[in-house]
């Protein structure tokens, strides 16, 4: 399609383009693919007279002319790499505060085919990568490869550790419940084992100069490997103190419950006689004080502090701020007892989406994928999954208090914002970013009133909640997106409409 002189209006006849902003979005497996343009100071159903559009095939750009107050008026914006069927007519309607125009794909955004193809501008790899959505993983080969890593502050590039050359891949977070449902808890099916496993690994995980632990979203280090840090000698106050039995006290009566007058392990539930699994008293005994002495450590110590669900949030520890010793940015998290007492060395945490591999960044960072949204998107939605639940509720990991009230609309949609453009330039690799759709409600500064209603909303939906560290900065992601939408769209049910990048 070759435009002609008469429909490519100058742009100094638009006094003020960039007030304009765009959002387009898509969903997987759709076709269509929806434009919503706005402007606070415009109304464009009475401003917007004789509304054209038109697509610039040859530069990606999607133009708007109409005529306001006898001037004519134009826009741009660029189109995203996707398939347009130009035998489709272009839809599109002027409403009271905003502009919608709707094109038909050949494919949807996410087809496979896509990834393939030669759009004009070449294919970049980090464009690439930026298009799928993020799939969390360990790194624990990549790391291993190279042979020795040093850890730098994203920020500033500050250096945060001494070279780190070994590397522990840490299992999920349910892993006593798989030793237990891989091993049992009877006598005959050898629930002893399940015992002396849990007993090793709470003697394999501990943290050590030179090792570095792994998992989807965080490193442990050593605090010997922590530099330029000072952590205090010992925690002189206590929080969160439960008043009902601890899981140390509950860890502990387990082992003695587990063994019998003789040393051997036994099922004290079963009406029937089995076989026993006799095991040494000396080492039963010694089985039992290494659990009892680590029963921090088994309680969630080794879990994903990025984002606690609460069947591992342990009462008996507490989380304190890493921030950066030269910027002061968020880092990630320590653990220690929550009682008083010196500080033991469980670990240093670093959220892979603060840090960086290399102090400059770019293609050699392995963590450069990683980002707050996506890594709390994906944490998000495999949380949803397992409890079959899309209403969550964020709490601060350190007050226990609620900061984000979230309902999953949409996990699979497809978007991009912008500033409308005030010349017809080229935007060479404008692509849509994998999103999820939500509605949410910050509840950091809620009243009483407010937080007993959302009391009552956990309970009827018997919603689920989840504790993190940085939910400020993910209320102040979601602001950012929501102001991306034309008012009538930006909110529903009470709630704020939004996105998140996965």
């Amino acid at each position: 399609m070759t435009p002609t002189s008469e429909h490519l209006l100058p742009a100094t006849k638009n006094p003020n383009p960039r007030n304009w902003k765009f959002t387009w979005e898509s969903n997987s497996h759709v076709p269509i693919l929806k434009l919503y343009l706005f402007n606070p100071d415009t109304n464009p159903i009475s401003q917007c007279i004789d509304l054209k559009v038109s697509i610039l095939f040859h530069k990606s750009l999607l133009q708007l002319t109409w005529i306001d107050n006898n001037q004519s008026q134009s826009l741009w914006v660029p189109i995203p790499r996707v398939l347009i069927d130009a035998d489709s007519p272009i839809s599109f309607r002027a409403l009271d505060d905003h502009i919608e125009v709707k094109l038909v794909l050949v494919l949807p955004v996410d087809h496979p085919i896509l990834s393939n193809f030669d759009f004009e501008g070449g294919q970049d790899a980090a464009l690439d990568d930026d298009c799928q959505p993020l799939q969390l993983d360990s790194d624990l080969k990549k790391l291993a490869s190279c042979g020795e890593v040093h850890f730098f502050c994203r920020g500033c590039s500050t250096k945060l550790s001494s070279a780190v050359r070994n590397f522990k891949e840490m299992p999920s977070v349910n892993w006593r419940e798989a030793a237990d449902n891989w091993f049992g808890t009877c006598c005959c099916s050898f629930g002893g084992a399940s015992e002396k496993l849990v007993a090793q690994y709470a003697n394999s995980y501990t943290c050590t100069p030179g090792v570095c632990l792994v998992d989807p979203t965080s490193i442990v280090l050593c605090k010997d490997d922590f530099v330029g840090y000072e952590f205090p000698n010992r925690i002189d106050h206590r929080e969160h103190k439960s008043s009902e039995i601890s899981k140390t006290e509950n860890l502990k009566k387990a082992v003695s419950n587990n063994k019998s007058t003789n040393g051997s392990v036994v099922d004290h539930n079963s009406q029937n006689e089995c076989c026993h699994l006799h095991i040494d008293e000396d080492q039963t005994h010694s089985t039992s004080e290494l659990l009892a002495n680590k029963a921090s450590l088994l309680n969630g110590l080794l879990g994903n502090c990025f984002m606690v669900t609460s069947p591992y949030l342990s009462k008996d520890v507490k989380w304190s701020e890493i921030l950066c010793p030269h910027c002061s940015c968020l880092l990630g998290a320590y653990p220690h007892d929550n009682t008083d007492g010196p500080l033991n060395d469980y670990g240093v945490h670093l959220f892979k989406c603060f840090i960086s591999t290399c102090p400059v960044g770019g293609p050699t960072d392995l963590f450069r994928k990683y980002t707050l949204e996506r890594m709390f998107t994906s944490q998000l939605l495999e949380s949803a999954k397992d409890e079959l639940s899309f209403r969550t509720v964020v709490k601060n990991l350190q007050t226990r208090s609620p900061m984000l009230q979230i309902v999953l609309l949409n996990p699979n949609a497809w978007c991009s914002f912008g500033d409308c453009l005030d010349a017809m330039i080229p935007v060479p690799n404008f692509i849509m970013y994998p999103m999820v759709k939500l509605l949410y409600s910050n509840r950091s500064n809620s009243t009483e009133s407010e937080l007993r209603k959302l009391d009552e909303w956990v309970t009827k939906n018997r919603v689920g909640d989840v504790y993190m560290l940085t939910s400020k900065d993910l209320a102040e992601s979601l602001e950012i997106a929501n102001r991306m939408l034309p008012s009538s769209h930006a909110f529903l049910q009470g709630l704020s409409l939004s996105f998140l990048r996965r």
